[in-house]
């Protein structure tokens, strides 16, 4: 089973919205969509977060329903794997991901800097990074962010 995830997050809060919609609760859409994320569930990440195999912390890190100090604790994990994948998700808060902006690995700060929601102040930092990779994903996405106001 593979931990990538596909949706956007227009498609997430499309399916949000299927979700909520009393009259498609019946469709085939309604009967796919997961359900509620209770505390067992979030009791099971935080366990999970603690695994010795970096693989399971990477599956936590990429949950959207981390609480924010087990993502923190997965911020500073010792596997650069675990905070890529912090990196990656949406739901990372904003303060971790100014973290992970001064991260050693070139590769963080990469994933940083392609998340779609770090803040303004992180881009500019990441803008000035000694990595010309990072400096390049951060102008990629800038011109990207400047094409969608164009054609909007």
């Amino acid at each position: 089973m593979s931990c990538i995830r596909f949706n956007t997050p227009a498609q997430r809060a499309q399916l949000d919205a299927l979700k909520a919609d009393k009259k498609l609760n019946e469709t085939a859409v309604a009967k796919f969509l997961g359900p509620e994320f209770g505390e067992s569930k979030i009791n099971r990440l935080r366990s999970m977060a603690k695994d010795k195999n970096p693989k399971i912390r990477e599956s936590v890190a990429l949950s959207y329903h981390v609480p924010e100090e087990v993502m923190w604790a997965l911020a500073k994990d010792k596997n650069e794997g675990v905070r890529i994948c912090v990196a990656r998700n949406e739901t990372t808060p904003c303060d971790i991901l100014r973290h992970l902006a001064s991260d050693k690995s070139e590769q963080v700060r990469s994933w940083v800097a392609v998340n779609f929601f770090v803040p303004q102040d992180t881009m500019e930092l990441l803008a000035t990074d000694k990595s010309e990779s990072v400096r390049k994903l951060v102008a990629w996405k800038a011109d990207l962010a400047e094409k969608e106001l164009v054609s909007a």
